[in-house]
């Protein structure tokens, strides 16, 4: 019998797999995103750690590389987000992925405009609240899931979401293959979203000696969540950096994110009342401590270091749980092709079980 991987979100994003490449810092760049639209996934470009004319830049060389449809990641209280958002509606791109809603008169001027809402939420209560405030589709990180992340488990969280609210949902957390596409599909979600998976292909723009790292852990325990970056939970492998900093007080901590503070300034262009405006706004809405408001620039900063400068051992190094299965750099077209092969015959297999 045939086989369709067509779902809701195919249908509301545009592509043809429901495979979604998230927008990781300093590796969601227009050679990725546009090799994962090319292959039938959608891809989302980073846009929380650069200038809105780099934005603008990265926006159109993804144009130039791809037909496909596309989304752009932005944070809501980082100081240009508002720039970021006039550049999504001049170049028309598909979608926006967000943590933390722009409020409900941002996202329907977006959805005025035909530009697809898809927040990424850890919690039942968040999900429930991004879809009060105009979200069409959410995307749920289990605790699996690299970078910042929650304590639940994709498994049950997914559950819950999916149980409770009307629109798409997305799996995130663990998923590197076909047979996790299939599980997702069978919980309910319209399709998945993998970020280490990405990461860890031929079109990723992370130096070899980075990757290698990645490819060199192989026990799921060595994958730890860990506060000492930015005082918020957040899945990495453990490296020469984290252990220095879980060994250290607060003092070196500290030091570490102001100097982050400054290399983040002047990396974004942000002046610093404009940095410490976002701070505050974080610390105001209730999200952070005021420590973590001024560690807050230390995750995008100390990634850099291993993502763009190749020095893994004196940068963060995010990653979900799965990076310890995956032994293999497969270009986007080869990964999705693969997903696809795997997730037909799977469900192939299970349909001729039941009858």
């Amino acid at each position: 019998m045939a086989i369709s991987l067509n779902t809701r979100l195919t249908e509301l994003l545009g592509c043809r797999y429901p495979i979604i490449q998230t927008a990781m810092g300093w590796v969601a760049d227009p050679k990725l995103v546009a090799a994962t639209g090319n292959a039938g996934g959608f891809g989302f470009l980073a846009g929380a750690t650069i200038e809105p004319h780099q934005m603008e830049a990265a926006i159109l060389q993804t144009k130039r590389l791809t037909d496909q449809p596309f989304g752009v990641n932005f944070h809501m209280y980082q100081a240009n987000a508002g720039e970021i958002v006039e550049l999504v509606l001049r170049h028309k791109v598909r979608a926006v992925s967000y943590s933390r809603s722009p409020g409900k008169q941002m996202i329907s001027r977006l959805k005025d405009a035909g530009v697809v809402c898809m927040p990424t939420v850890g919690a039942l209560k968040h999900a429930q609240k991004a879809v009060e405030m105009g979200a069409d589709a959410v995307t749920v990180q289990g605790g699996e899931g690299g970078g910042h992340t929650g304590s639940v488990p994709t498994s049950l969280l997914l559950d819950q979401v999916v149980n409770a609210v009307s629109v798409p949902v997305v799996a995130a957390g663990g998923f590197k293959d076909g047979k996790g596409l299939v599980s997702a599909l069978a919980y309910g979600a319209e399709g998945i979203a993998m970020g280490t998976r990405f990461l860890m292909s031929a079109d990723s723009p992370v130096p070899q000696a980075t990757l290698l790292r990645y490819l060199a852990v192989k026990d799921p325990a060595a994958i730890i969540i860990s506060r000492a970056i930015d005082g918020m939970p957040q899945r990495m492998i453990r490296n020469e950096l984290l252990n220095q900093l879980e060994n250290s007080g607060g003092l070196k901590r500290l030091l570490l994110a102001l100097q982050s503070g400054l290399a983040y300034r002047r990396h974004t262009g942000m002046s610093l009342t404009q940095l410490l405006g976002s701070a505050l706004k974080m610390r105001g809405a209730g999200e952070l401590t005021a420590a973590q408001s001024i560690m807050a620039a230390n995750a995008p900063m100390v990634i850099q270091k291993a993502m763009v400068d190749g020095q893994p051992a004196a940068g963060v190094l995010p990653a979900g749980q799965i990076a310890a299965s995956i032994d293999s750099l497969p270009s986007c077209a080869q990964l999705i092709e693969q997903i696809v092969r795997d997730a037909e015959a799977r469900l192939g297999e299970l349909c001729r079980r039941v009858s």
